[in-house]
């Protein structure tokens, strides 16, 4: 009975410690990187489409002179394509894709700690 007691005692500190992460990289996301001002889908009007938050978006904007630049935001809710959680958290504490490239502008290199990389992964994971 007392194993019974400590094992569901150890299941709601994982979970509290879970939560307590997805909500780290939701600040993280939403008031730091500020992700969906690009990955967000926007309306006619110009306001962020919540109800598409992080599904990609074509951005709105474009170099003056000719540079390498990225047309599109990809989805990042429920990770990016093909990407792994740990691959997710290794780009933005790296700033280097799974296959060693750096992203175009204009996403910015984030060097986040290996602890808020995980917490934004995370967040992001649990976006599906």
């Amino acid at each position: 009975m007392r194993a019974i007691l400590l094992g569901g005692a150890l299941c709601l500190a994982l979970s509290a410690a879970a939560h307590a992460q997805i909500a780290r990289g939701k600040y993280i996301v939403k008031n730091v990187g500020m992700c969906g001002d690009c990955h967000t889908p926007r309306g006619a009007k110009g306001e962020l489409l919540e109800n598409q938050a992080l599904h990609g978006a074509p951005l709105g904007m474009r170099p003056i002179h000719p540079m390498p630049f990225a047309a599109v935001a990809p989805r990042i809710a429920g990770l990016p394509a093909g990407w792994t959680l740990q691959q997710t958290a290794a780009f933005l504490h790296t700033g280097k894709r799974p296959n060693g490239t750096e992203p175009l502008p204009p996403m910015p290199p984030y060097r986040l700690s290996q602890q808020d990389a995980q917490a934004v992964a995370e967040y992001l994971h649990s976006l599906k």
